[in-house]
Formats: structure tokens, sequence, C-alpha cells
């Protein structure tokens, strides 16, 4: 794998590709109808967050929001917490999903690793939202109840939620390779009335049936009235020891009954999603039907460039926030692609396969599958599969290297629009990622999106360009949490985003922003490397440790002492076939200091056979790093959050052995 210096220019939409961008026709439309000129992106940027009032009005009003009550006021007030936008509309999210679509095009294709691809029309996606509506209705949901889904990503899923929102429920999914226990203290915190399940899954070739868990799961919910099973794993899966059973073809087969819309106000909720909970029950996180609304409809018309024509694909579970997102592409009119299995199965091939065969135009993934990629030397997707109809690359979980811009750029497609973006599932949304008329450098993010007042903070919250500080936003955004559920006194939302920097949003990694606008992720503030003074982001590392390519996966963590010095250990998982010698113990320190610094080698280098995860595939550095300074196991992580428990037998054993020659 060759280096690239960070901020290398690597790609430039032409005249005509601006010109044909979503983005492009907004601004245009700002100079017709408000007589506001903008000369490039970065202009139009400080108009949407100076004047943040006129730009979200301009929004509802480009998109035609559709109210049964018009709003008189954009935003209550700057203050947060406490800002409320909109307040007194209402509106209903599944009544714009529907508009004006070609009832015989394709509203979602999909497959798994079970099913083969296949496609539902907008017309049968309308049909079988209104059937599932009426099943319901007639299980007893009103406005405000909650409805779960332990299930997998599929066009059913997809159906239930807009069923869900179209009455003014509440939705919250959880993935079924999630643990019981997991499930439990996401879904028993809110409520439910109605659980939707699969009887299981199939992930790398393997089945996992989940009935039983199900059960144990259900045994947890006492105010659950309802199941709708989804027979997924086996066509004649036995649902039967669930509560109060209707099987899916029952729930949809109802003919002939339209839609109807219950029309909420703005600020209601719309789902729950939930934190992943590493340190404790995971945070129930309320976002509202206005502001998922109006920031997917901005970001995924404007930022992914999505229109009636686009294929928007994006590899997730519906235990990711991403899921939420990529369902909000509908509301764009594009055609969205689901995939539920093992990405990797059975090769690295397979993803790029699909994108060749579902003519994909955007293909969205975590940065750590395009850095696998990268390591397979054999795979060039480009020379292999007919990818002409691929547009954008848009990749987020964690920081994309420039080694994986580049090597999209010579192994996928040299006429080819890359977004990295950051966001998460405080706010479902990346408020920092792509736009169609903007360059893409090398590991950099091309820009902070409209109307969200992105800054890069001092310890002593001074905003500052070309310096690395902490992420945050100093004015209202729409999607931001209305509440956390169960928070009567709004404690814990404040505790968890503004107890840093009183009045505004801390969301907890490191950022630089460049004096020409793009953005740099360097990680979590709180895993930050701090050697000598100087701190640096785990990324950094990562991307040192990825030119070793004999490594597979890398974690480091700096573990304070007693004297104000620290340890840095770094755990590597090598790559099949390979061992940790001491020549690549050398080699990782020589990388390191070439391109951090001599101060950021780590203090060890241990291999470990796997890192722990969440079960949305982030590395547990925090949670590491405690258990290394000795805290008690069950005050550090919830088992429950992780995707391989056992990682941690490893770092558990690791640290009693260091403590024991401490003392």
């Amino acid at each position: 794998m060759s280096e690239i210096a960070e901020g290398t220019l690597l790609w430039e939409p032409d005249e005509k590709r601006k010109q044909q961008s979503n983005i492009y026709n907004y601004m245009k439309w700002l100079r017709q109808h408000k007589n506001l000129h903008f000369d490039d992106y970065h202009s139009l940027w400080k108009w949407s967050v100076d004047e943040l009032e006129t730009f979200w009005k301009s929004i509802w009003e480009y998109f035609d929001l559709q109210a049964e009550k018009p709003y008189q006021t954009v935003l209550t007030s700057h203050e947060m917490p406490g800002a409320k936008w909109f307040p007194e509309a209402t509106i209903n999210y599944t009544e714009h999903i529907f508009r004006d679509r070609d009832k015989d095009k394709p509203a979602i294709i999909h497959a798994s690793e079970t099913r083969n691809t296949n496609e539902i029309t907008w017309g049968e996606l309308y049909r079988q939202t209104a059937a599932m509506q009426q099943t319901l209705m007639d299980l007893g949901v009103t406005k405000g109840d909650r409805i779960v889904a332990y299930t997998a990503n599929i066009y059913e899923t997809v159906v239930a939620f807009l069923a869900t929102a179209s009455l003014g429920a509440i939705w919250s999914s959880a993935s079924p390779d999630f643990g019981t226990q997991s499930v439990i203290d996401r879904f028993k915190q809110i409520e439910p009335k109605v659980m939707i399940t699969v009887d299981g899954y199939s992930y790398g070739g393997k089945k996992f049936d989940r009935t039983e868990v199900v059960e144990n799961i259900q045994a947890e919910l006492p105010t659950l009235e309802s199941t709708i099973g989804i027979p997924f794993l086996n066509v004649n899966a036995d649902f039967s020891n669930l509560k109060n059973v209707t099987l899916w073809e029952d729930a949809v087969k109802y003919s002939g009954k339209n839609l109807t819309y219950e029309h909420v106000p703005f600020n209601d909720p719309l789902w729950v999603l939930f934190s992943s909970g590493t340190t404790g029950k995971p945070k129930p996180i309320v976002q509202s039907q206005g502001g998922i609304l109006l920031e997917h409809l901005k970001a995924l018309t404007f930022h992914a460039d999505l229109g009636k024509d686009d294929r928007f694909f994006w590899f997730t579970t519906t235990g990711w926030m991403m899921w939420n997102f990529l369902v909000g592409g509908l509301l764009t009119g594009s055609t969205i692609v689901l995939y539920d299995g093992n990405p990797a199965y059975p090769d690295k091939k397979m993803l790029w396969k699909f994108a060749q065969d579902t003519k994909m135009t955007v293909f969205g993934t975590s940065a750590s599958y395009i850095t696998a990629c990268m390591k397979d030397e054999d795979l060039v997707p480009g020379e292999e599969f007919d990818l002409s109809h691929l547009e954008n690359i848009s990749s987020t979980g964690s920081p994309l290297p420039p080694e994986g811009f580049e090597w999209c750029y010579d192994n996928v497609k040299k006429d080819l629009w890359i977004a990295s973006a950051s966001g998460g599932t405080d706010v479902c949304t990346a408020f920092i990622l792509g736009v169609p008329t903007l360059p893409v450098y090398a590991g950099e993010l091309q820009c902070r999106g409209l109307g969200a007042k992105i800054e890069s903070f001092t310890d002593e919250a001074e905003p500052k360009i070309e310096e690395v500080g902490e992420l945050v936003l100093t004015e209202p955004f729409p999607s931001m949490p209305i509440y956390f559920w169960n928070d009567e006194d709004g404690s814990r939302l404040h505790d968890s985003y503004f107890d840093v920097f009183p009045g505004t949003w801390r969301h907890g990694d490191y950022l630089k922003i460049t004096d020409r606008h793009t953005c740099v992720i360097y990680g979590r503030s709180d895993a930050t490397i701090n050697r000598g003074g100087i701190r640096i982001g785990t990324s950094e590392i990562y991307r040192a440790v990825d030119h070793v390519k004999e490594v597979a996966d890398s974690l480091i963590v700096d573990v304070p002492g007693d004297n104000g010095d620290s340890y840095t250990p770094l755990f590597v998982v090598m790559k099949d076939g390979e061992e940790l010698t001491d020549e690549i113990k050398q080699s990782i320190k020589s990388k390191i200091k070439a391109q951090c610094s001599p101060r950021h080698v780590p203090t060890g280098i241990y291999e470990v056979p796997e890192l722990p995860t969440t079960l949305n595939g982030k590395k547990l550095e925090i949670p590491v790093k405690k258990i290394l300074m000795g805290k008690p196991i069950d005050k550090v992580v919830n088992k429950g959050s992780l995707s391989n428990e056992k990682s941690l037998d490893y770092f558990i054993k690791f640290a009693e052995k260091r403590l024991k020659v401490e003392k």
C-alpha cells in the first residue's frame, strides 16, 4: 500500500457535473426566488448558519413540506438544550415518502445471503404499508405507542417502519445479531406494545435461529401485547410461543386500503435510537418526525445528491442509525438498496458484484470495509465488475485514511466522487460530509453540512482553523434529540452533550477545520493519545499501522500513570498465517515514528486474537483503557453491547498481569 499525503487533490467535478447537481439547483432557486447570490459552497454554508431561521425556512419552502397546521415560528430560541423548531406545525413523515411517486418504478431493491436480489415497486410498497397500517390499528396501536423491531435489513422492516410512522407511533429497531440482554436493555426502557420479529438470520453462510431468544426477550417486556412474525430464516418458521402472533403474510394481505396520515406536532417522536451502551444501559435518544424529515431531505438531496434516478445503498443493519438514514433516501424518490448478511461472504468481491448487479449509483459503507479491501492485493473491483453506473462512494463509522481515498481511485474508478462523512446516532445524520460541487482531497471531509454550525474548539472554547480541537455545534440543529426517554429533568441529555461547554453541543470527536474549509476527524477526543504534551488522534496511529501489510487491525490506548507519564500499549490482530515477530514490531514502530512522531511510538506491541467491538463495529478504546487502569469490568463495559464478548478476556488477563507487576 502506497503512502499519500493528507490533503492531496484527487478529483474535481467538471462544470457539467456541478450544474447537474441538486445543490446547484437550490442555489439557482435562491437567486430567483429570494434574491440571494452565493459564489461558492462556503459562502452558502456561512449564510445557512448565520441566518439559521431564514435557511431552514427556505428548506421548508424548497421541498414544499406538507403541514396540516402551518408553522408561525421557525425556532423558539437559540439556547441549547431547549430550542424547538416549527412548534405550531403538524406533519407526517410517511406522507412525504409517498408524494409524487411512479408506482411502477422500484422503491426498494433487496437481497440477503438467503434471498436472491429482488425489488418492490412504489405501488407495492404503498399497498403493503397501507395493509400493515390497518393491521397495527387492529392491534390497538395509536399515536405515541412504541413498536419495536428485532429484524433483519429486509424490505419488510421498511414497510413496518413506514406504517408505524404513518400512525404517529414511535419506532425502535435492533438487529437480530444483538444478544438477549442487549435487546432487553433497549426495548424494556420504552415499554413497547407490539414487536415485529424475524425467526433468525444467516451470516457468513451460517444460520442462526433466534426464536428462543425472542421468547426470552418478550418475557422481560410486560407491556408487550402482540407480535408480527416474519419468516426469514425458515419459510415455515414456528412463532407459536410468542405473544399474540400475526404472520407477515396475514399482516399485509389487506387490499384496497388507502394510507391515512396522523398529523403530529413537528417535535413529536419519530423513533428512539440507542447509543452503543458500552458503559451502561444504552441511552434512548428520541428524535422528532419533523426534525428528521427536514434534515434528511436536506442531507440526502444536497449532500448525497440523490434524485429519482439514483440507487442508494449503504451497508448497514437495523441496529445502526445508518439504516434510518438509508430509509430516508426514499424521501428523495430514490430507489434504496438493502443487503442483509456478511459483506465479505463468500469473499470481499461480494458487495462489488452486488453494486454491478443492482446498478447502484451511491455505494455507502464503513471506512473499515474499505480498509479491509485495501489489504486484499488481489481485489480490483473496477477491472472485474461493470461499475459504470457508480457515481459516489460514501464512507462513515470511523475516519477514512488518505490511502483509502487513493485505493478507490486506483482500484474502483477514476471519475468518482468520494465522500467521507461524520455525524452519529445522536443526530441520525452526518453533519460533516460531501457535496458534489467541491474537490476531493485525500483524508479530508469535503464540507460542514448546511445549517450545521460546526466549529473546532480549544479547551477555552475558542474556535480555531488549522488546529485540532473539540468538534462542537454552536447553534441548534433540527435532528438533535428532543429528549432522552425517561429523562424527566433532562439531566442525562445535558450531561451527554452540554456539560463541557455550557450552551454548546460537544460531540466527542477531535476535528481540524482547514483553511480551505475542509475537515479532518482524528477520532474520539476522550481516546486521544497524549505523549509529552503532544496530543494525537487514534486514527493517525491506525493509519500508520495500516501500512504494515501483515497486520489486519489494531487498537491503541493511552493509560495515565501516577507520575504524570502514561503507558500506551498497541494491540494488533495479525492476518491469517502471520505472526507478530520482532521484525514486524520494528516495522510498526518505524511507521508510527515517521508518520506521527517519535513520542507516539507505543510502549509495547501485543498480538491479540480479536479486538472488542460494539454491535455496530466500533472499537472499544475507552473500555479497554479503563480495564487496563484496573477498573472493575462490570463498571467499565456493558457486555451486551459487544459483538464479541470473549474478546475482553485477553485484556482482563493483561491488566491483571500488569497490575501485579506494578505492585
